[in-house]
């Protein structure tokens, strides 16, 4: 069972490849929540990504220099704020196996206990309280295959979505399959892929719901991606850009 620190003044924020190229607005609100709780977020300019591309698919050597880099950018003792269960997987459980035996090993593994998923963090560390201003509306949760089997945050999210007055939560069929993006996987094995998201997206919309939310953009980007070219009219939002939305103003 993780134990929880105190909640600090300081706290880094690391964006993820897909916040910084497609969904900047999940990214800053996930920083003006952090930011509305109190925090000062700092966001290191030189990050990049987490290395799970190259961890995926074998290349232990260059995952290594990835996540390296990242070890060095992010170099006070704050917490890791990551919008992203699979970037968070990496570097919360991932990290420490990519360095056994390397000199960097016990920089890793303190880097990997600062690591914490966004909704994680504001739940646990923060207490958040939401108070929603927006319109009722139904939505539907995807569990992407890392927040729910390596960061075990679906309840947590699931929770936050409870906070919000007007907001009415249907379960999704096949809720804990894949969506079939599993990045590398999405390349390597195409046609599995599509069948996989074609399956997501038509769970998704015969749920009635107006949203699909998720908590990780590749899955995002995948599903919605599906319902357009289905032409199935549903959209699809990152839980913090959700949130911020409907409790801002």
């Amino acid at each position: 069972m993780r134990i929880y620190p105190e909640k600090p003044k300081n706290v880094y924020f690391f964006g993820t490849c897909l916040v910084d190229m497609a969904y900047p607005d999940a990214g800053m609100a996930g920083i003006r929540l952090l930011e509305r709780e109190g925090l000062r977020v700092v966001y290191p300019q030189d990050q990049s990504c987490c290395g799970q591309p190259a961890y995926n698919s074998g290349y232990m050597d260059e995952a290594r220099e990835v996540a390296r880099k990242q070890l060095d950018s992010f170099p006070r003792d704050w917490p890791i704020i990551v919008p992203s269960g699979s970037c968070a997987g990496m570097m919360h459980r991932h990290y420490p196996k990519l360095f056994e035996g390397d000199p960097d090993y016990f920089r890793a593994k303190a880097f990997s206990n600062r690591v914490f998923e966004l909704t994680e963090f504001l739940v646990r560390v923060c207490g958040i309280r939401l108070a929603d201003k927006g319109a009722p509306v139904t939505v539907t949760w995807h569990s992407s295959c890392h927040a729910m089997r390596e960061m075990g945050i679906i309840g947590i999210c699931k929770d936050l979505i409870g906070q919000l007055e007007n907001v009415t939560l249907v379960e999704l069929e096949k809720e804990y399959e894949c969506c079939g993006f599993g990045g590398t996987f999405s390349v390597k094995q195409p046609e599995i892929s599509a069948a996989m998201v074609r399956d997501k997206a038509e769970a998704a919309f015969r749920t009635g719901a107006q949203v699909l939310l998720t908590a990780d953009c590749g899955c995002l980007m995948n599903i919605t991606g599906a319902l357009d070219r289905m032409g199935l009219a549903m959209t699809g939002k990152h839980i913090a850009e959700f949130i911020w939305e409907r409790t801002n103003g």
